[in-house]
């Protein structure tokens, strides 16, 4: 007997519009994942890309718990001898507040060719104003 695989329609692939004002990150970063898989879909494969597009809004104004905000540091590092950045998440706040969504989001999806393809779906913007009304997005309510 085979395996039955369904067929994913990618016309019917909706687009989601997340406010991440006051939401926990973490938190908030999971139900964002779920959706760029299609978790919430009776579709879902764990190898095929079932998702929607998720537009994240406010991403400035997303909440981390205990004193992450200060403790918690992201480490770059340029490829030279000495070359190792960290910064808190309060000057990555400061400069670029997309950054700390995305890279929650990249943690939580597969290492692989999947998930470079699924990251592709997320669109993350500070303020309130986003360049994808033409697809008619729905607003999607996340746990705060």
């Amino acid at each position: 007997m085979k395996t039955h695989l369904p067929k994913v329609n990618l016309d019917q692939r909706k687009w989601h519009v997340v406010d991440a004002n006051g939401a926990v990150l973490g938190r908030l970063a999971v139900q964002i994942a779920n959706i760029l898989r299609g978790r919430n879909k009776p579709v879902y494969t764990p190898h095929m890309d079932a998702g929607d597009f998720v537009v994240v809004i406010n991403a400035e104004k997303v909440v981390l718990t205990g004193k992450k905000e200060t403790d918690k540091e992201f480490m770059s590092y340029s490829g030279w001898k000495g070359g190792e950045k960290y910064r808190t998440v309060a000057q990555v706040r400061a400069k670029t507040p997309e950054k700390l969504i995305t890279h929650a989001v990249r943690g939580m999806v597969p290492k692989n060719r999947l998930g470079r393809v699924l990251m592709t779906k997320l669109k993350v913007y500070k303020g309130n104003q986003h360049p994808h009304a033409a697809q008619q997005p729905e607003t999607l309510g996340v746990a705060k």
